[in-house]
């Protein structure tokens, strides 16, 4: 059997099935809702090319909630798809976005551009989505 089986666009959930018996189970849809975009400026920091070299336009980055962030108790850390520090949300953007982290609301980020100032300046712009289940 497998995934997805037929998907109608006004439907609110799915129907799968797997090989161990367990039969057609329902599913929700998982929607990702366009919250804001923005973008990640001065990244100075980023001399490890290391991980610039594992993104790209597209890419998903994780969110972390980093409440004991000596400078910002609002902190939100991004990270690679490795685990790697790419940068933070901007302090001026993030207070939405920690309270609804912090009441368990699951936010991802994809990049949007990468544009390269000079050699030790990035700038990378994301767009924030609220992961609807």
């Amino acid at each position: 059997m497998g995934d997805l089986m037929i998907r109608e666009e006004d439907s609110i959930a799915i129907m799968t099935g797997d090989e161990k018996g367990l039969g057609n189970l329902i599913k929700p849809l998982v929607n990702e809702i366009h919250l804001f975009d923005t973008f990640i400026a001065g990244t100075t920091h980023l001399n490890d090319d290391s991980v610039l070299d594992e993104v790209s336009e597209g890419t998903t980055l994780t969110l972390r909630r980093e409440g004991d962030n000596k400078y910002d108790s609002k902190a939100i850390l991004l990270l690679a798809p490795s685990g790697k520090k790419i940068g933070y949300i901007p302090q001026k953007d993030n207070l939405i976005f920690s309270r609804l982290m912090d009441a368990g609301k699951l936010l991802t980020a994809r990049i949007t551009s990468i544009s390269e100032q000079n050699p030790a300046y990035k700038r990378i712009g994301i767009s924030i989505y609220l992961v609807d289940f």
